[in-house]
């Protein structure tokens, strides 16, 4: 598979078509005023060591090794191979609370940036496992399909903010039955779902959707955030979310309701503060869950291309200086340019 790693420079082709233009324009005038000066046939036998053909070519040659070197900026790169490959792990369905109580800081930076951290912490310790990411917040949806793609499950975790869902609230049912949709068809792997949330208002169901998701033998995980006394939400215009009141909204973490529902789950409570505790604690909850065989898509690593588009580029430059403009002498009889 052939991609560039900087496309933006890409752009910057637009410029051919200009210099295209430009040297047509030219073009045209130089025809121009070689008529004023007489006959063409006549100028062709006054000047008969001028060349029609290898300006242009030259000129092309000139337009080539720019377009490539265009290219060669954006970083040309190719897979070598796909490869699949089977591994021992499990099946885990991160569901990230993403609604806008997420972004009080009274954990550090903030509770939803503290969650991509664990998130990344978490995926760094896996190897052999398959991971998915569900972002909700009064609805839900599935922001990464489960993969043993890290790189990519990074790259998707780094996109999520509270803006890629309108609908406000912590729907955890919902939630937790798109988790439980998500994951592969195989009965023979430990799978678990890890709600990241700090339970602030919660539409209900989620002890029911917990549940359901045991009988499938599904653990579910919860990963309190925040702080059970309370913190402000950020406005984002360096004040705080206010009410219809006008007092500023508080929001807590729901800790009770968490623990319900990791207890319905079959699964461990969590809660998420400003030490790295919580990381360790889930690290030693999932080894204990039963590892099996699963296939796993491997990507290969892209390899840099630029060095093939520098050798086309030196040899179109090294082309273009050894043609001259003015026809040789000693190869007149030689017509690279023009038809016999």
């Amino acid at each position: 598979m052939f991609r560039f790693e900087d496309p933006i420079y890409l752009w910057l082709l637009l410029i051919i078509p200009v210099l295209v233009c430009i040297r047509f324009i030219a073009w045209k005038q130089r025809r121009a005023k070689l008529k004023k000066f007489g006959d063409t046939d006549l100028l062709k036998q006054l000047m008969p060591d001028v060349s029609k053909y290898r300006p242009a070519v030259k000129y092309w040659l000139l337009i080539g090794a720019l377009a490539l070197l265009i290219m060669m900026l954006a970083r040309p790169q190719m897979g070598s191979k796909i490869s699949h490959e089977k591994r021992n792990g499990i099946e885990t369905i991160i569901a990230l609370d993403i609604s806008n109580s997420m972004m009080a800081e009274d954990v550090v930076p903030s509770r939803l940036e503290k969650s991509k951290m664990l998130v990344e912490n978490l995926v760094d310790n896996f190897t052999n496992d398959k991971i998915g990411l569900v972002v909700f917040a009064g609805d839900a949806f599935v922001q990464l399909p489960i993969t043993s793609d890290y790189v990519s499950a990074k790259m998707f975790l780094q996109d999520v903010n509270p803006s890629l869902i309108g609908t406000q609230g912590t729907d955890l049912a919902r939630a937790i039955d798109l988790s439980m949709k998500s994951f592969t068809q195989d009965d023979k792997i430990g799978k678990a779902i890890i709600v990241i949330t700090d339970g602030e208002d919660h539409e209900g169901g989620a002890v029911e959707a917990a549940q359901a998701a045991k009988k499938r033998g599904i653990n579910v995980f919860i990963i309190g955030v925040g702080n059970p006394k309370g913190a402000p939400i950020p406005d984002g215009h360096g004040g705080y979310m206010k009410d219809q009141s006008g007092q500023t909204v508080m929001s807590a973490l729901n800790e009770q309701m968490c623990q319900e529902v990791a207890k319905a789950g079959s699964g461990t409570y969590i809660h998420e503060d400003n030490t790295s505790s919580a990381q360790e604690k889930l690290n030693n909850e999932l080894t204990k869950l039963q590892t099996g065989e699963t296939n796993s898509v491997i990507y290969s690593e892209y390899d840099e291309q630029f060095q093939a588009f520098g050798i086309l580029i030196l040899l179109l430059l090294i082309a273009e200086i050894c043609i001259s403009e003015a026809k040789n002498p000693l190869l007149k009889n030689v017509r690279l340019f023009k038809k016999k």
